[in-house]
């Protein structure tokens, strides 16, 4: 926006006549990227992002003068929102300036590192002008692209007069607690947070909460008992702080409000609601009593559309306002509340909208509607014209002027642009429309579209031409009932209209362009159009200028009231030719309280109007009980009328339909207590179940604790469906045969039903509906998995078909894609093997990377391998990374690779950005001259497990565990002769709870059985994550108190269990997740690991330090309430009876639940939290039939556990917890002390909701030799020292200086800190001499590091590469697909249809090596912003759409975002 030229005053001004607006023009090269006006001022601020320059009027736009302190260098401009004075504007660089005088001066500041592209680069405090948060990005030398990009936020407390302080790095966004001026209930240098978890993927991300710029930090646990993660968004709404939380395992957000920023409560929706969907909702300008939100409900690329909810008065529960609201898929929906009125909103719905549902293709057709009850359901309205016509305006979402759309602080006038009839047309065939009365009636005010404006308090309306260009304005002076027009002396065409935020002026601003491109900026000054001020008389009206204004009349043309109140104002009337307003002062509004009436309540969380109007109780849903009531079924209780005052409203006596009613207990949502166990049967006609799935419940789902949803394929390929765990089956897809259940593992409420056709059926949401998808192609028959589904992106699937199979020699495989949930399908890759989409460890990897196995010679049939391709554009274009592969694995980040050599052996490889591939090194002395296959195994504590074969005679297989290092280049041997089966499968388990814990099964006569002889196996168990095994030590006597038979050492007598291999399901696993400490095995005490049918049943509280033989004979488990219930059930005889413990096995109870059956499985929910248990099993001479039994222990108790926080270390006698210490062999386990919750195993009460278990923060302790294990190259000797290998050199540790941000690295002891020890002091095996990198720079840090300091060890080294590569993985165990638990096995036929999920880390080395990822399609909203730049106008009144937040967790782009302001 470079200035030109001053137009010549003596020339070019018009002459200023009495009762003639005046008229002053400069010529600028382009139009404005951003402007905006001091509030309460006429000083403007104009942004040109093409010239990087800043331009200041201080007489609304008459005259501008670039700020020559930044001539050339503005990036962008922000206004700080809540101090009229002060403004930043922003330099590429490290650069930016401020002001506190509204831009007369400006002060030149310096910061460590440029804005962050990726969230708004300012926070501001509404308590303290001087306070703000400053977010800046840090990205690789030469990255263009932000792709390695990581954001830091600074702060400062004087307005950046000194230098910025560090706040918190990987930031995601950061604000002010008090970043709202109605949020009072905070320090003013409270600061929460969004940073990443323990990766960088966004499930992850975690609140933090400081009061002092994080010198210290607490997270809070937002819904009262955990650390909830997968943060998304952060806002301040008014008197509320939201954040939006999108978990693992889903597509639903959930909101979390506050109004203190201590005290958390989850935003509750309506239960027949569909879910809040990641990237779909947005929080609409809200009141101080009530957030506002609009939902997405629609799916796909179609049009999109929306459902209005508001809040209750504390933000935590919404009910439904408005159905079929037109949004747009920017998230920007078609509302407006009326300013400076109350309860009055205008909103657009979609008339079609069940065609705009059922195609996507179909055109919207909107209707507009207005409410004057705050938008409550059943209060809105058509739009009027005076001639009682149906008028429909264009709003939000096709925005073409600055600021609100149709108000302003005049009273009560509204105005736009839109047409009569059955729908809204196009713009060009808009005419402009006035109302007087706040929108009740609506007058054709001028022909055709224009842009509006209100000035002097409603004293005068200016209209500009909207359909073209123009040599005119319009103004009236009477609410647009007549117009005078005047001529500008040049065409333009109008892009933007406007005036002070408070409109009180007379004095407008016109931006407008030329034909020869060219811009002007036009001042409109109509201070002389008025011959006076207006007078006031409020006791004659005959003399008064004013009229006493009320919001509302009702239909006797009364006062009505709105809100529990008469609001007025005092308004000029309309025929009176003089000016309203002084400068800067607006209208005020006065009130009157009224008596409560019907229409000041609303129908309350769960409840709908019925077809009278009246509030009942939504189908389906059942209300809470209550505290202390309904001790019998037959009790009543005092319950919600199912009406609510309408938040806000201010009336007084008169009706009360909120007052508590009776209600009948046994409505309610759970029975009480009886004291008993229910049984319920239910017999199936098949032989048998094919696969079951539970599907878990994320955190940030809706779905209630109730739902233990089951999906069930028999073998008669019918599915049935349970929403109850199994009391209560239906048959669903009734006349469809079946296939094979496929659950999305990302999203946990997504099922997918194969047919052996190219029909597809779905649910996505829990069973609660269906619907059907065709593919391109049927179901491949090469034993690909049918469907693989997208980490992120729900609607992402790939399709593995079956092409010109018609004739056995031409079938092959070929993978199809969609985007958009099967709406439409391409092909990805023909002749394909297995495609995946791939998520890298690289943070910015792109999401449309796709792996293809490709077979090199298309159609050949003799082929035995595969080759290996990638792609990140749909294979438009693609890399090769290997010629000849036996499969590849992928486990979220990283990657893993079977990869053939030429001697037909195999070689593994990783890759953590789909691009560069490291191969493994394994240890001295490790040599297997033909690897045939591989399993990768779990590891939660920083390090890989691979078990590779080195025996694969047929029923004789057993294999070397290595150990990777923190960075996975190197291996050590954790434990030889590990047994795994045929299948691949390795008898190796992590104790889920606990970390470092693992069991493992090894054959002690490997050398016999690689000659034939039959395996004997022996149990092995370990506390430091493989670094020492022992045999588990044996319980003195078993359970019937007798003593074992045999003695000896523990090689002669220790207890062995089987294991893995041996499972006819994968998820009978040795413990659960959500039981701290606890496993439980079948096994026997002796040398070796003998029968299954002659083991008997054993049980560990202690995480595998003791353990106790239960009860004789084999069983099967199941853990339930997190541990406070164990169920165990006869494995082999046919039985009527399960045993259980509610005090963790020191006393078992029996329980008959009918009929003999022989029970092959036990279940429950999959994060066994469930009181709620399913046996399945066959009876004698059930023929074609198996059953289920409900086992529901819920009756046992009703008195829910309690945790008492607070009371630290201390017991407390209010509290059902204890705190348990887990140990090794000492008091510590991985170098700390952690402490956890367990219940008091004594108390009956359940724990129901899922807890945190850890408390606090562990507490580190002092090195000791279990912390270290061998550095790679160095041995275990049989005193356990490390020694180096004869022949080997030392690694070579200056290999992490390639890492960025190292420079320095240590010479090696022979020892490495186990990755996961966090042990400090004592006994430091790993310390030695530190050494500078190579480099000038490096070897300065290193010296001012170090000065006077003696060498300081190589645990930094590994510290150092973990950070700075972030070669860190592991692999979880959890029940995501279908509960199946499989290794990964490459190298061999995968039968069976177990999930692989494999992970690999490689080293720092190659974290650096890696090249840029091939270019995104679209490379994110920064680099939009970063190249090409949107008009922002931030103009009148403070809404410009600043309070109108759009949710989406677009790497920074919040509830709002710096782009709000954007038209």
């Amino acid at each position: 926006m470079r200035l030109l030229s001053l137009w010549s005053l003596a020339t070019l001004l018009p002459v200023a006549f009495a009762g003639k607006p005046e008229v002053h023009k400069e010529k600028f090269d382009y139009l404005p990227a951003a402007l905006f006006y001091f509030e309460d001022s006429p000083v403007i601020l104009a942004f040109d992002s093409q010239g990087s320059n800043v331009y200041r009027s201080d007489n609304d736009g008459k005259n501008w003068n670039k700020i020559s302190d930044v001539e050339g260098k503005a990036f962008d401009i922000m206004e700080h929102p809540y101090n009229d004075d002060r403004a930043i504007i922003f330099g590429e660089g490290k650069t930016h300036w401020v002001t506190k005088d509204k831009g007369k001066s400006w002060k030149k500041f310096d910061v460590p590192l440029p804005i962050s592209f990726r969230q708004s680069p300012i926070a501001f405090s509404a308590a303290d002008p001087n306070y703000a948060l400053y977010a800046s990005r840090e990205c690789d030398p030469g990255d263009i692209y932000g792709f390695s990009c990581r954001d830091k936020t600074y702060y400062t407390k004087d307005w950046f007069d000194s230098e910025v302080k560090p706040l918190k790095e990987d930031t995601h966004s950061c604000l002010f607690a008090r970043g709202n001026p109605l949020f009072k209930e905070a320090k003013v240098s409270t600061v929460l947070c969004i940073v990443d978890g323990d990766d960088k993927y966004p499930e992850h991300r975690k609140l933090m909460m400081s009061d002092n710029f994080f010198e210290d930090s607490i997270e809070p646990k937002l819904d009262g008992y955990n650390h909830v993660r997968g943060l998304a968004g952060l806002a301040s709404v008014k008197k509320f702080l939201v954040a939006a939380i999108r978990s693992a395992g889903t597509d639903e957000m959930a909101l979390y409000v506050s109004d203190n920023a201590t005290t958390w409560d989850r935003a509750e929706f309506p239960q027949d609601h569909g879910g809040l969907k990641e990237d779909a909702y947005t929080i609409l300008e809200s009141t101080p009593y009530s957030i506002q939100v609009d939902v997405l409900t629609t799916s796909g690329m179609g049009p999109a559309m929306g459902e209005l909810f508001s809040s209750n008065s504390n933000g935590t529960y919404f009910t439904r306002d408005l159905d079929h609201t037109n949004r747009i898929h920017k998230g920007l929906v078609d509302f407006e509340q009326i300013q400076g009125i109350e309860g009055i909103m205008l909103a657009n719905i979609i008339k079609n909208a069940d065609e705009i549902k059922q195609s996507r293709h179909a055109k919207k057709q909107l209707q507009s509607k207005i409410s004057f009850d705050d938008g409550k359901m059943g209060t809105w309205k058509a739009l009027k014209t005076t001639d009682d016509k149906e008028l429909h305006l264009h709003s939000v979402t096709e925005l073409i002027n600055g600021g609100r759309v149709f108000s302003s602080a005049a009273p009560g006038i509204v105005a736009g642009v839109g047409n009569t009839g059955d729908y809204l047309k196009a713009y060009e065939d808009g005419d402009l429309y006035i109302s007087d009365d706040a929108g009740l009636k609506w007058k054709k005010s001028r022909e055709s579209a224009h842009k509006y404006e209100f000035g002097g308090a409603g004293s005068i309306i200016v209209a500009v031409f909207d359909e073209g260009y123009t040599n005119k304005i319009s103004y009236s002076k009477d609410h647009g009932e007549n117009w005078n027009d005047l001529d500008l002396e040049v065409e333009i065409r109008a892009r933007l209209l406007t005036t002070t935020p408070d409109s009180t002026t007379l004095k407008f601003l016109l931006v407008g362009t030329t034909k020869d491109k060219k811009t002007l900026m036009i001042n409109l000054d109509f201070s002389g159009v008025f011959d006076r001020e207006c007078k006031l008389d409020k006791d004659d009206d005959s003399k008064s200028d004013y009229e006493k204004w009320y919001a509302r009349l009702d239909d006797d043309k009364k006062p009505d009231c709105l809100m529990g109140r008469k609001q007025f104002y005092w308004r000029r009337k309309k025929d009176k030719d003089c000016n309203a307003s002084k400068d800067f002062k607006e209208p005020e509004v006065e009130t009157e309280v009224c008596e409560c009436q019907a229409q000041d309540f609303e129908c309350d969380f769960n409840f709908i109007r019925d077809s009278d109007g009246k509030c009942v109780l939504a189908p389906g849903v059942k209300l809470p009980i209550p505290p202390n009531e309904c001790k019998n079924p037959k009790d009543e209780y005092k319950g919600p009328s199912g009406y609510r005052k309408i938040p806000g409203n201010s009336c007084k006596g008169g009706e009360t339909k909120d007052e508590p009613i009776t209600r009948k207990c046994e409505d309610a949502i759970s029975a009480p207590s009886t004291g008993k166990i229910v049984a319920t049967p239910h017999g199936f006609y098949a032989k048998r179940p094919v696969s079951y799935y539970y599907p878990d419940n994320a955190e940030s789902g809706e779905v209630k604790n109730q739902d233990e949803t089951i999906f069930m394929l028999t073998d008669r390929q019918e599915v049935w469906m349970s929403h109850d765990g199994g009391k209560k089956w239906s048959h669903v897809l009734k006349d469809i045969k079946v296939l094979a259940l496929y659950p999305n593992p990302y999203v946990f409420d997504h099922v997918y039903f194969i047919t052996s056709s190219k029909d597809i059926h779905y649910t996505r949401d829990r069973g609660r509906s269906f619907s059907k998808m065709e593919a391109l192609a049927a179901p491949n028959r090469k034993g690909m998995p049918f469907l693989e589904f997208h980490p992120r992106e729900p609607g992402w699937l790939i399709w593995h078909g079956e092409k010109d199979c018609a004739s056995s020699t031409n079938c092959h495989t070929t993978a199809y894609y969609t985007t958009s949930g099967g709406e439409e399908w391409h092909v990805l890759k023909p002749y394909s093997g297995s495609c995946r989409w791939v998520r890298g460890k690289a943070k910015d990897t792109p999401k449309q990377l796709a792996f293809c196995e490709h077979e090199p010679k298309e159609g050949d049939p003799g082929q035995k391998f595969f080759e290996l391709v990638s792609s990140s554009d749909f294979f438009v274009n693609e890399e090769k990374h290997f010629d000849r592969i036996v499969g590849f694995a992928t486990m979220q980040e990283f990657l893993v690779v079977a990869g053939v050599k030429d001697d037909q052996s195999l070689q593994a490889s990783a890759s953590i950005d789909g691009h560069t591939f490291a191969d493994a090194h394994f240890p001295h002395g490790f040599n297997v001259p033909h690897q045939t296959a591989y399993t990768v195994l779990d590891s939660v504590t920083h390090s890989v497990f691979l078990h590779v074969t080195v025996n694969d005679l047929p029923g004789l297989e057993y294999g070397s565990l290595l150990k990777s290092n923190s960075n996975g280049t190197n291996y050590v041997l954790s434990l030889d002769a590990v047994n795994r089966n045929e299948d691949g499968y390795v008898d190796f388990e992590k104790m889920q709870s606990l970390e470092g814990i693992a069991v493992a099964n090894r054959v002690i006569n490997w050398e016999a059985a690689a000659k034939g002889e039959r395996k004997k196996l022996r149990s092995m168990i370990t506390h430091n994550d493989g670094s020492w095994w022992k045999y588990i030590k044996p319980p003195s006597k078993d359970s019937e108190g007798k003593p074992y038979k045999c003695s000896g050492d523990l090689e002669q007598c220790s207890l062995n269990l089987h294991h893995y291999t041996e499972r006819t399901d994968p998820r009978h696993t040795f413990s659960s997740g959500s039981a701290i400490g606890l496993m439980m095995g079948v096994g026997n005490v002796g040398d070796h690991l003998t029968g299954y049918k002659d083991g008997d049943t054993f049980l560990t509280t202690d995480g595998g330090l003791t353990w106790t033989e239960v009860r004789k004979g084999p069983h099967l488990w199941e853990y339930g309430d997190q541990g406070s219930i164990i169920i165990i059930v006869d494995r082999v005889n046919p039985t009527d009876t399960v045993h259980y413990t509610l005090d963790e096995g020191k006393s078992w109870q029996d329980f008959k639940f009918g009929e003999k059956m022989r029970v092959v499985d036990i279940t429950t929910v999959s994060m066994d939290n469930s009181r709620r248990f399913l046996l399945w099993g066959l009876r004698d001479n059930s023929g074609e039939k198996f059953y289920t039994v409900n086992l529901d222990f819920t009756g046992i108790t009703d008195q829910e556990c309690k945790l008492d926080e607070s009371k630290g270390e201390e017991d407390s006698p209010d509290d059902d917890f204890y705190l348990w210490k887990p140990q090794g062999d000492g008091h510590c386990l991985f170098g700390h002390e952690a402490l956890y919750h367990r219940k008091i195993p004594e108390h009956r009460c359940f724990i129901g909701k899922k807890l945190e278990r850890l408390h606090g923060e562990p507490k580190n302790c002092e090195c000791v030799a279990e912390d270290f294990e061998c550095d790679f190259n160095y041995e275990r000797q049989s005193d356990n020292t490390c020694k180096l290998i004869e022949g080997y050199a030392p690694p070579n540790h200056e290999e992490v200086c390639k890492s960025p941000g190292v420079f320095e690295y240590f010479k090696p002891t022979g020892y490495r800190r186990i990755p996961s020890s966090t042990c400090a002091g004592g006994r430091e095996l790993d310390k030695s001499e530190s050494l500078p990198c190579p480099g000038q720079e490096n070897r300065e840090k290193w010296k001012k590091k170090h000065s006077g300091l003696s060498g300081f060890g190589l645990f930094m080294v590994i510290v150092l590469s973990f950070a700075a590569a972030g070669a860190v993985g592991y692999y979880v165990w959890t029940r995501i697909f279908n509960g199946q638990f499989g290794a990964i096995r490459l190298g061999e036929d995968n039968g069976g249809n177990f999930v692989q999920y494999p992970i690999i880390v490689i080293s720092a080395i190659i974290a650096v090596a890696m090249a840029i990822p091939s270019i995104l399609s679209a490379i994110g909203s920064w680099v939009g912003s970063k190249f090409t730049r949107t008009r922002r106008y931030t103009t009148r009144s403070s809404f410009a759409r600043g309070d109108y937040s759009i949710v989406n967790n677009d790497e920074g782009e919040l509830l709002g975002s710096d782009d709000d302001d954007e038209v």
